[in-house]
């Protein structure tokens, strides 16, 4: 057989893969076929999702099962043998890896990325492709691995045969930290930047597990601020430790182990009764540090005196948002990042779910509010005058009828898409989720009469709402479904199924709102979670236009050791303090500058709200904004930025016409606009749902008026076309018609569609072919059909 006539996967059996065994490598452990790393973007178009195609390598191989050091990209034998390698050059970019070669089967060409001088590229036979040894040393001489830590390097993972492995970016982030600590050059302290739900723990675990079993490292400190994080952890990736694994509690040590894990606040307190000084300075040489943003980036956190304690000690921060304020710094502490992996690759690479955003702006948040001359409170004190914005609401001044409205408009997104759909609404403070738990039970009494569990407050201060975090937050459990909260769910919370996020707190913390974004991006497939709904009440999602939003962080310190910082400002209204004995987070309001009146009188007394009811409160302004396919949350109208997305693929109506008119497949033409990111789904939404794509297409893109699908079939029928055809198949004709209006079919051509009910009521297949007089006849005056159909008048 000629070599042209082969498949790729041909070349890959018969001569790639012989030459690789002959060349040393093990076929079972050393190399992998077609290896699919990432999982294909989810796009999303109004309530329905799409995977993209997955990235795919022809070949990966290991020197280790945890170091890809090499990548082949095949081509048929049509091709040259260069043809693969800017694909392949591409992939290992994404994938770290430094060999990378190109074949059509003939030879290959070879891409060393540790050539510094001299071809970087050139041209091998088949039979010369180098043994994994010869990989593996120009590996390690490239990374400045030298032979008393090449055994630590390759340490293996942790693998029993169950367990899943490592994704291409943790396997990175992973091999990274252990090169970086093994090296032992002077660094002891690390970072690793990976968005949330992106398994920053299950990192950590194999990191631990790996210098651990290398005998790097053999005391192992897991330090965490929540009860929450601890639980997690144990329960999930870290319990294979087993018996060399504790938990440090009720500040009883115990040296015995090997790995502990602990809150910083069950090894310190307030009254100097710190628990971590019954270790020796020495005791720990790695201690990991979750959620490193929180407490160890202030310089005068009880975090850094435990750190500073065991100074001694490799320290590896992890967090999906280093904080870089001109107070508080991660990278002053750990450093750089030794590897970021942000929310745009996770929901590129289709590892975290995209979102769109309804944003509803309320009149008196937008204009602000002023009482009427006199007007009193519910407590009958006159409400000082002045005007109330935004930023008062539910901080000084509570309107009754604002947080009614809210709670409507949150139910009413819900019964038009999944009333059971996990729901966290973010409030102010304490008080406003106990508000909203109120006003979203008495917008929900259906279902609250069913199970007073439908909506829950869970805050740090409500016993009975935190004993229920663990219900909320596993996907078995149907209640609670609306959790309101103030600061405790912001971080740490693995909502696997949330599918809404409920903004009406003034967030101006760029941290804090990355957080609470990466409370939706977990994905579930299990039970149907691919994208989740963020909605804003107060304008939060201005921040996705924030170069911070996303990528790398930027040092912005700028404070030294003796510079005034007292007008520095706050990262956020409010500071959070974790109560020493439960580890969960409580509320502490500080003080805050009197606000002034109009008159020039100080306003409320600090810490008391004011609440009024008698207020007129409406919705200006209510718009879903989406994710686009470049990543960018699309601010333009729905109706624009279809329009423009249609005209660049057809210029005009007439470009558009003749394309539908020739397309053998009307969807394949919806399909790629959909790629092009146009929201069939959404426009129905809007528009109306009795319009066929094409009406939406004609209307939007080209101002043309559009007809429903009913009036469309409607007109064919009164044009009598097909009255030479016999009885059956003008039955045919109209129940296609009926069906088209009822279903909008876009494939009126598809052979199949004669098999569908009510059409297979009128008789079998052949019956129904048989009664146009055949095929050919039949095909013919289907054809005619969808011409007729879409006919422009």
């Amino acid at each position: 057989m000629k070599m042209s006539a082969l498949s790729e996967r041909d070349i890959c059996t018969k001569f790639i893969t012989p030459h690789l065994i002959a060349a040393g490598w093990d076929l079972h452990t050393q190399f992998r076929e077609e290896v699919g790393f990432t999982d294909g973007r989810i796009y999303v178009r109004g309530k329905l999702h799409a995977r993209g195609a997955q990235k795919r390598a022809d070949y990966i191989l290991y020197f280790k099962p945890n170091i890809p050091i090499a990548l082949i990209e095949v081509k048929d034998n049509n091709h040259s043998v260069n043809a693969g390698i800017q694909q392949g050059l591409a992939y290992a970019e994404t994938l770290e890896i430094p060999f990378v070669f190109s074949t059509n089967g003939d030879a290959f060409l070879f891409h060393d990325k540790t050539i510094t001088s001299g071809p970087i590229e050139t041209q091998i036979p088949l039979n010369a492709f180098p043994s994994p040894n010869q990989l593996w040393n120009r590996y390690k001489l490239f990374k400045g691995i030298g032979d008393d830590i090449a055994p630590i390097v390759s340490q293996d993972y942790f693998s029993d045969g169950l367990a899943r492995s490592p994704r291409y970016y943790q396997q990175i982030a992973i091999n990274r930290t252990v090169e970086a600590v093994a090296r032992k050059d002077g660094d002891s302290r690390h970072l690793l930047v990976m968005a949330t739900g992106t398994g920053k723990t299950y990192t950590a675990f194999q990191i631990i597990y790996r210098l651990w079993k290398s005998g790097l490292k053999k005391r192992i400190l897991f330090l965490a601020d929540r009860t929450a994080l601890i639980d997690q952890t144990i329960r999930g990736d870290f319990r294979h430790f087993k018996d060399a694994m504790t938990i440090i509690k009720h500040k009883q040590i115990d040296t015995a182990y090997n790995i502990y894990l602990a809150l910083y606040q069950g090894l310190s307190d307030n009254n100097n009764d710190d628990a971590y000084k019954q270790f020796s300075p020495e005791f720990f040489d790695l201690i990991i540090v979750d959620e490193c943003h929180r407490g160890s980036a202030r310089e005068d956190s009880k975090w850094r005196a435990i750190l500073e304690y065991f100074k001694g000690a490799t320290h590896i921060g992890l967090t999906a948002t280093p904080t870089e304020t001109k107070e508080v710094s991660s990278t002053e502490y750990f450093g750089d990042p030794l590897y970021t992996y942000s929310l745009k690759q996770g929901i590129d690479d289709g590892f975290l779910a995209p979102y769109k955003v309804v944003k509803v702006t309320l009149d008196i948040d937008a204009e602000g509010w002023r009482p009427p001359k006199g007007f009193k409170d519910k407590n009958g004190n006159v409400v000082d005058d002045r005007i109330y914005n935004r930023v008062d609401f539910d901080k000084h001044l509570v309107v009754d009828e604002r947080r009614a409205l809210v709670a409507r408009k949150i139910t009413e997104f819900l019964k038009g898409s999944d009333r059971f759909s996990k729901t966290i609404v973010f409030c102010v403070d304490i008080e406003h989720a106990e508000g909203m738990r109120k006003e979203l039970a008495n917008a929900n009494t259906d279902l609250v009469a069913v199970n007073s569990k439908y909506v829950m407050q869970i805050t740090g201060d409500n016993e009975e709402g935190k004993r229920e975090l663990d219900a909320f937050i596993s996907p078995s459990e149907r209640y609670p479904v609306i959790a309101t909260t103030s600061k405790l769910m912001t971080t740490g919370v693995d909502a696997q199924t949330c599918r809404l996020i409920v903004l009406d707190s003034n967030i101006g913390s760029m941290t804090e709102f990355k957080q609470i974004i990466g409370r939706g991006t977990r994905i579930n497939e299990d039970f149907g979670k691919f994208y989740f709904t963020i909605m804003d009440f107060r304008n939060v999602t201005a921040l996705f236009a924030d170069k911070a939003f996303d990528g790398d962080p930027v040092r912005i310190k700028e404070a030294g050791e003796h510079d005034d910082i007292s007008g520095a400002e706050n990262e956020a209204d409010d500071v959070t303090e974790v109560d020493a004995n439960t580890g969960e987070e409580v509320l502490f309001p500080q003080p805050e500058k009197p606000n002034i009146s109009i008159e020039g009188i100080p306003d409320q007394v600090q810490g008391r709200k004011v609440t009024v009811n008698g207020v007129e409160v409406s919705i200006i302004k209510e718009h879903v904004q989406y994710m686009g396919a470049d990543g960018k949350i699309i601010t333009e109208s729905l109706r624009d930025y279809t329009r423009k997305s249609v005209r660049r693929t057809y210029a005009s109506l007439d470009s558009f016409l003749r394309s539908w008119k020739q397309a053998d497949k009307k969807r394949a033409i919806v399909q790629e606009l959909e790629q092009h990111g146009v929201m069939f789904a959404a426009l129905n939404e809007e528009i109306g749902s009795a319009f066929d794509p094409f009406d939406l297409i004609c209307h939007v893109a080209y101002e043309q008026k559009p007809l429903t699908r009913k009036e469309r079939a409607d007109r064919v029928k009164k044009r009598n076309y097909f009255t030479k055809y016999g009885e059956l198949a003008r039955k045919v004709i109209d129940a296609l018609l009926d069906k088209y209006a009822d279903d909008g079919l876009l494939d009126l051509e598809n052979p199949a569609i004669i098999t569908l009910d009510p059409i297979n009521r009128l008789g079998t297949a052949p019956e129904i072919i048989g009664a146009f007089g055949g095929k050919p006849s039949y095909e013919a005056a289907i054809h005619r059909l969808t011409g007729e159909l879409y006919r422009v008048v």
